[in-house]
């Protein structure tokens, strides 16, 4: 529970800091009165109630894929459960772009969190205006740098941080609603209402700066891995929810006694002396925040990489003993440079805010779709209480986009951008992907003819591994190697890494050998979409195609393509062709990839028209 309050109510957690100044004074301000504050504090407490305790908490924490959460997630254990069926395309898009938008998200929400952190300073000092968005990059380099250490060692010193910053959040909240007691009455759903009937267009618009009460509730489905759905559940509603909303309420009774506060209600609860040491203990809050969507987005590069939607990247293990604990260099250096540019062109959270919020909404109407299949096809509920949970659901999620679509003239273009850019490369990469392994398969023969054309060749000593992403027909790097060298090994190994719809593989399942004859062997290592591939590791312990591996006497042979793009195949635009060759030309080494021995690899190439 205390590495879940650590790592994954970072985002959440910081909420406070700007949810409810937005409402009142951001893109569509409203009257800092009595109505007001009861119902923006009635529509946080109900959607947090809705959104994160029933659709997380209580629904979607329990579609876990062997342990794992999120879109990915879902979207394999979907898959798995309901294979070959008509809507799977539709669905695999829908999981791509929750990924997409999830990218959006991981840029703006460490530039809005430690700019509105580091804001407070001109609260303590107006004149440290000018050093805001100095000491915010600042923040962020340094954040960044660290990454390669890894999460182990930069989390371990933020269950206690964040545990302080709740308890901050507390007494803030629990002093000001000592002056103002009749604050707990906003938690009657009729102020929600009634702020409805009141002004339905205002409290419509509201509704998109009330939701970033709510960002980060994806978090807690997707880092479900890591610490498990009832760590994730308990440290929520014995502690997060009651801590958010105290203090929520208490800016609501700050405001009761000072409309003016509304410039920055979370600061201003404190008395002045204590302002200073909670700019600092929300700085250290709003870098945690910013390391657990970080490692969200290694994690979920790593799976896209796993389940072919990318290419492959540099992927450094950072603990020994957890194995999603990773660093992408790539990620982390493309996130920095974005989020810089995102606090240089923004300036200010409040202008940040006009930007946040589509993103996120996006992905939890995408879930909310995603968890209707699993419900009603898979798990197969009555459907007198799947409707009207279902319903709920996507009525409260697609209330919350619509609104924060009116923000896309403000900034809440930037996330639709990343996502469309994010989308296109995924989906140019695997269909790129299966352009290539069809025009491979082509000029492919079967194997059993080819081992009989092979028993003319010269046959060295030791042991052959030719890399195949297919599972059929022979790779073009072993056609060449006979066409050229007329040699074949003593012992030749076809070898496919398949990558399954579960987060890990148990390692009495990890690898499948056929006996092909003469020498020949097809053998199938299987991976889970979270797990790390290392081939030499696991070919030591395959022990039934032709005996053991000796790596000393063992060369792989690995196939490099060089793609030509062209118009006579049918396939993608022209300019996607040539986007997937200028991928694959940058992607990581197959040999670092997948671990193979310096000194034992050989490379044939070839050049191939898609």
């Amino acid at each position: 529970m205390l590495g879940a309050i650590g790592v994954v109510y970072g985002d959440i957690g910081t909420s406070p800091l700007y949810a409810l100044k937005e409402s009142f004074i951001g893109p569509h301000p409203m009257a800092v009165d009595r109505l007001h504050i009861f119902g923006v504090i009635s529509l946080i407490f109900w959607s947090l109630m809705l959104v994160v305790t029933v659709k997380y908490v209580f629904v979607a924490m329990r579609a876990d894929n062997r342990g794992e959460g999120g879109s990915l997630a879902l979207l394999s254990l979907i898959q798995r459960s309901l294979p070959g069926r008509k809507w799977t395309a539709s669905l695999v898009t829908m999981g791509v772009l929750a990924t997409c938008l999830f990218y959006g998200d991981a840029m703006i929400t460490p530039a809005i969190s430690v700019l509105s952190a580091v804001e407070g300073l001109t609260i303590v000092e107006a004149g440290l205006q000018p050093l805001v968005i100095p000491i915010s990059i600042g923040i962020l380099v340094g954040l960044f740098l660290v990454q390669a250490r890894g999460t182990a060692r930069v989390g371990a010193m933020f269950g206690p941080i964040v545990l302080v910053y709740f308890a901050a959040l507390a007494v803030l909240g629990v002093n000001n609603i000592a002056l103002h007691p009749d604050i707990l009455g906003a938690l009657s759903p009729n102020w929600a209402v009634e702020f409805f009937l009141y002004n339905p267009k205002l409290a419509f618009l509201a509704m998109g700066s009330v939701f970033l009460a709510v960002t980060g509730a994806e978090t807690l489905y997707a880092d479900m891995g890591h610490f498990g759905r009832k760590a994730i559940g308990f440290s929520w509603l014995g502690l997060v929810y009651p801590c958010l909303m105290i203090n929520y309420m208490g800016q609501g009774a700050l405001l009761l006694s000072n409309p003016a506060a509304a410039e920055n209600p979370f600061y201003l609860m404190a008395p002045e002396w204590a302002r200073l040491p909670l700019v600092g203990i929300a700085t250290l809050a709003t870098i945690i925040a910013s390391q657990a969507v970080i490692s969200g987005a290694f994690s979920v590069t790593h799976q896209a990489v796993q389940l072919g939607f990318l290419p492959r990247l540099k992927t450094m293990q950072t603990s020994a003993k957890a194995a999603g604990q990773i660093y992408i260099p790539a990620v982390n250096w493309l996130l920095l440079a974005m989020i810089i540019i995102l606090v240089l062109g923004f300036k200010e959270s409040t202008n940040l805010a006009s930007a946040y919020g589509i993103a996120v909404t996006g992905t939890m109407l995408i879930t909310t779709l995603m968890l209707a299949f699993l419900v009603f096809q898979v798990w197969n509920w009555n459907r007198f209480l799947a409707i009207p949970i279902i319903g709920i659901f996507a009525l409260v999620d697609g209330i919350y986009f619509a609104s924060n679509i009116t923000k896309i003239p403000d900034g809440g273009w930037f996330p639709l951008v990343v996502a469309a850019i994010s989308f296109t490369v995924l989906t140019t990469w695997a269909r790129g992907r299966q352009l290539l392994r069809k025009a491979l398969e082509e000029n492919s023969v079967p194997l059993q003819v080819f081992v009989k054309s092979a028993k003319s060749a010269f046959r060295a000593r030791g042991t052959s591994v030719f890399m195949s992403s297919s599972a059929d027909g022979i790779p073009s790097a072993l056609l060449h190697n006979l066409k050229h060298n007329q040699v074949v090994h003593e012992r030749v190994v076809i070898l496919t890494v398949k990558v399954e719809g579960v987060p890990h593989v148990d390692a009495a399942n990890r690898s499948e050998t056929k006996e092909v004859g003469d020498g020949f062997y097809r053998v199938i290592l299987h991976y889970g979409f979270m797990e790390e591939v290392d081939i030499p590791g696991d070919l030591q312990r395959v022990t039934d195609a032709g005996g053991p591996f000796d790596m000393m006497r063992t060369s792989f042979f690995l196939g490099r393509q060089k793609l030509i793009a062209t118009k006579e195949r049918p396939g993608m635009a022209l300019w996607r062709e040539r986007l997937f060759a200028w991928m694959l030309k940058s992607s990581e080494s197959a040999m670092e990839f997948f671990r193979l021995p310096i000194n034992r690899v050989i490379e044939l190439g070839s050049q191939v028209q898609i």
